[in-house]
């Protein structure tokens, strides 16, 4: 498939899908019309890259469906002036998303081989705000912290206490929680140091895998 009927795809995309399922910042709708998504997708399946389904991207992972890509972004209100923390870099697509959004963007992701190359495709596409480790995301990324945002695509049984405390005042996370079929999206807001948490919509997501001590 030629890169214009890509680009095609990702407009339909941008239309039929978010706009018309509430997604309205500008800013986020700009990002999600300017990142190749397909790029980010094996090339076995790249026709599928614009469809509003998750994509496996191997070693049991997916990239989530556009519309709910948009919609965790939009929650917690990127903006350029911010620093932010995502949980499981996977294929690369929303660290993208989150680089054109924001300040810096700090990506932690368990398996290796997803990092390395989630990394190489960012680096070729030319998103140079991004800092990628290899790790477990259960505990963050301490050296870097506070965050004012941060952001988690793969759902723990229970919200991390760590991620918590990793949390700016003022900050927002969005994070899915709760066992497979049981799911639920959490947006979480950091106020005079307490946590405010507001339940959005169920959810299906990988389940965070922890190294327990």
């Amino acid at each position: 498939m030629q890169e214009i009927e890509y680009t095609r795809l990702r407009r339909e995309m941008v239309e039929q899908q978010l706009k018309r399922r509430g997604i309205h910042t500008p800013d986020v709708l700009e990002a999600f019309l300017t990142v190749r998504r397909h790029i980010f997708v094996p090339e076995d399946l790249r026709y599928r890259s614009y469809e509003n389904r998750p994509i496996h991207i191997g070693f049991d992972q997916t990239i989530s469906q556009p519309y709910i890509t948009a919609f965790m972004t939009e929650q917690l209100q990127p903006s350029k002036g911010l620093r932010t923390l995502e949980i499981g870099t996977g294929s690369g697509y929303q660290t993208a998303i989150l680089s054109r959004l924001c300040k810096e963007v700090y990506s932690v992701e368990m398996i290796t081989a997803l990092a390395i190359n989630s990394k190489r495709i960012l680096e070729e596409e030319g998103y140079h705000n991004i800092h990628i480790k290899v790790g477990d995301g259960y505990r963050g990324w301490k050296e870097f912290a506070p965050y004012d945002l941060i952001i988690v695509t793969c759902a723990p049984e229970n919200i991390p206490s760590i991620l918590k405390e990793q949390l700016a005042e003022n900050g927002k996370m969005i994070i899915p929680v709760g066992e497979s079929g049981k799911q639920k999206l959490y947006l979480l807001e950091k106020i005079n140091g307490q946590i405010n948490q507001l339940e959005l919509l169920p959810v299906l997501f990988v389940p965070m895998v922890h190294k327990k001590e």
